[in-house]
């Protein structure tokens, strides 16, 4: 049977402008696989907990010692738990609670001539880690938009690179995907 490939819409929630990401995806990836494929695709840089919730159940890195129920990522396979329009949510940082609706618009043949995963078009820069949520990234951006803005020049030291919340490279996703994944 030829390998199948998933191609799956990642998009921030909560955040403006929109974040979002179309990743192609083998299918039997596991999901602690597929949990890097969005940590790159994004530009996270993975320093933070992460958990799926797919038909409410949740899956992640299990912890005998927090007594939560949650599922072996290492353990389940992509093409087992998700088909063609499933939609599932992945939560990243705990304490910022990024979280990250999947959608999975098409299920495909592999194309033999084709690496995988691959990033095939994305929209707005990552938010930086630490930045407080979606809240926080919100005031991240009104803060660096205006020079007046009593956080201006705090934000600005505290981020300490440019940033443009519009910018996004697909082809550097994929490198980085290639590279990593």
């Amino acid at each position: 049977m030829p390998r199948q490939i998933f191609q799956l819409r990642v998009s921030l929630a909560g955040v403006r402008p929109p974040v979002w990401r179309r990743v192609l995806v083998p299918g039997g990836y596991t999901l602690d696989r597929v949990h890097r494929v969005v940590q790159y695709a994004m530009g996270w840089q993975d320093c933070h907990l992460h958990c799926f919730e797919i038909d409410g159940t949740q899956y992640g890195v299990p912890d005998p010692d927090d007594g939560l129920p949650l599922r072996d990522e290492l353990d389940t396979r992509l093409d087992v738990v998700v088909g063609k329009s499933s939609r599932f949510r992945y939560t990243y940082d705990f304490g910022d609670w990024w979280e990250h609706d999947l959608v999975v618009e098409d299920v495909l043949t592999a194309d033999p001539d084709e690496r995988y995963p691959t990033c095939l078009d994305g929209e707005g820069a990552c938010p930086p880690e630490d930045v407080g949520g979606p809240s926080g990234h919100r005031v991240l951006l009104d803060a660096l938009a205006d020079p007046a803005h009593p956080e201006h020049d705090a934000m600005r030291d505290w981020l300490g690179r440019p940033f443009d919340p519009t910018t996004f490279d697909a082809g550097r996703a994929s490198t980085l995907l290639r590279r990593l994944c």
